[in-house]
């Protein structure tokens, strides 16, 4: 494992037996356990979870890493299925030597981590979904591709460039079949698995997911709560991180 800077986040990879993972890593706090690892959406890497996860580095040890494919992580041949993806982070979860954690996720991102917690059950602590897709009402790329316009003008703009950045960096053939992945994968079936206690957490003014499907989302869940954000869209980590370390620090313990 590789650690790089000395500011409050410094970037790190780590050798897995698939690749090499790329990170960024709190170096504070490191006595308090568990840990949080935020866990990035479609095809975007982890840079854009950052401005929630220096909110939490005052009170725990934060991980934000790139999955594999995505950022500056190893880009496997095969675009990973959701499966793989879940074993792969709990791979690279023992290789940072963190046995459990708490695991954030914004909307792809919830696919993966609900995905994790019906597979690895013991390596979770707390689960937040924000933002989790997919609303089986909208399961088309012509109805998911509407909502995100509408939702673009409640985002900041400096996040379309992150988005561009990003996307160039997984290819084409990765941006399109991990659309797919997305759209097929039934986080519903996934939800009643999960043990842990979960919080779901909507932007009010969200229209890639309703409030209905929200509701839907945590009461599909063993041990759900769900929170709505005033006046917030989709990217609630990136768009308004204050808000919505305010909400999770509580439900984590960790204030």
């Amino acid at each position: 494992m590789q650690v790089e800077g000395s500011a409050a986040i410094q970037t790190a990879s780590a050798e897995t037996p698939f690749g090499t993972i790329h990170y960024r890593v709190s170096n504070g706090s490191g006595t308090v356990t568990p840990a949080v690892v935020f866990v990035h959406g479609l095809v975007v890497a982890g840079t854009y979870m950052l401005p929630t996860a220096k909110q939490l580095t005052p009170f725990c040890r934060v991980y934000v890493p790139d999955l594999p494919g995505y950022g500056k992580s190893y880009k496997p041949d095969k675009i990973l299925n959701l499966s793989e993806l879940a074993d792969v982070l709990a791979e690279w979860l023992s290789v940072v030597k963190l046995k459990k954690a708490h695991l954030v996720g914004n909307s792809f991102g919830c696919q993966i981590i609900a995905e994790f917690a019906s597979r690895h059950a013991d390596r979770v602590e707390r689960l937040v979904l924000q933002g989790p897709t997919v609303d089986p009402e909208a399961r088309s790329l012509s109805k998911q591709f509407i909502r995100l316009l509408l939702n673009s003008p409640r985002e900041k703009h400096s996040m379309g460039m992150i988005m561009l950045r990003d996307y160039r960096a997984a290819g084409l053939r990765r941006i399109i079949g991990t659309i797919k992945l997305s759209l097929r994968g039934r986080i519903e079936d996934k939800l009643p698995l999960i043990k842990a206690p979960t919080l779901v957490v909507r932007g009010e003014k969200d229209p890639v997911v309703p409030q209905k499907w929200a509701e839907t989302v945590a009461a599909l869940l063993p041990c759900g709560k769900l929170c709505v954000i005033p006046g917030a869209g989709h990217t609630i980590n990136y768009s308004e991180p204050e808000k919505f370390a305010a909400v999770i620090l509580p439900f984590l313990g960790l204030q």
